[in-house]
């Protein structure tokens, strides 16, 4: 498994929208002079996001994005599951492969506990959490 540049900006994006937390709108250019990250790649990737529902929108000279619910409403998992698909470690765990070897297969065990150490520990970790972390000077584990 590996977290794509897409999945890595887009929860940064989230993150930054999360430390305003006061419900102005941020606009794309301040978010790319934020995040280092171009406007055409970042345009992709808050569409993603807004078609998600996770952020909201709205136009003028006032607009920008915001986040559609609260941090702690945001888990680290389905952020960049959206963006990256499904993180299993192994193709065969997708839901839409089937394995000629299931049956047979000794290490699929392996793999699903590996995939669900990885779901467990990226849906138990919310922007809040990651917020609250940074405030306190630490890294999260």
């Amino acid at each position: 498994m590996l977290i794509s540049t897409k999945g890595r900006y887009a929860l940064r994006v989230m993150l930054d929208l999360a430390r305003r937390n006061g419900g102005e709108y941020v606009s794309l250019k301040e978010i790319s002079d934020n995040q280092s990250i171009s406007m055409k790649y970042l345009e992709a990737i808050v569409a993603m996001l807004q078609k998600a529902g996770m952020l909201e929108s709205q136009r003028g000279k006032n607009g920008g994005y915001r986040l559609a619910k609260a941090p702690a409403d945001y888990d680290v998992y389905s952020i960049i599951s959206l963006t990256d698909g499904d993180l299993a470690p192994v193709v065969c765990l997708h839901s839409d492969y089937e394995c000629p070897r299931e049956c047979d297969c000794l290490t699929r065990p392996l793999w699903n506990g590996l995939y669900d150490v990885i779901k467990e520990y990226l849906g138990g970790k919310t922007l809040a959490d990651l917020l609250q972390t940074d405030k306190k000077g630490e890294r999260s584990n």
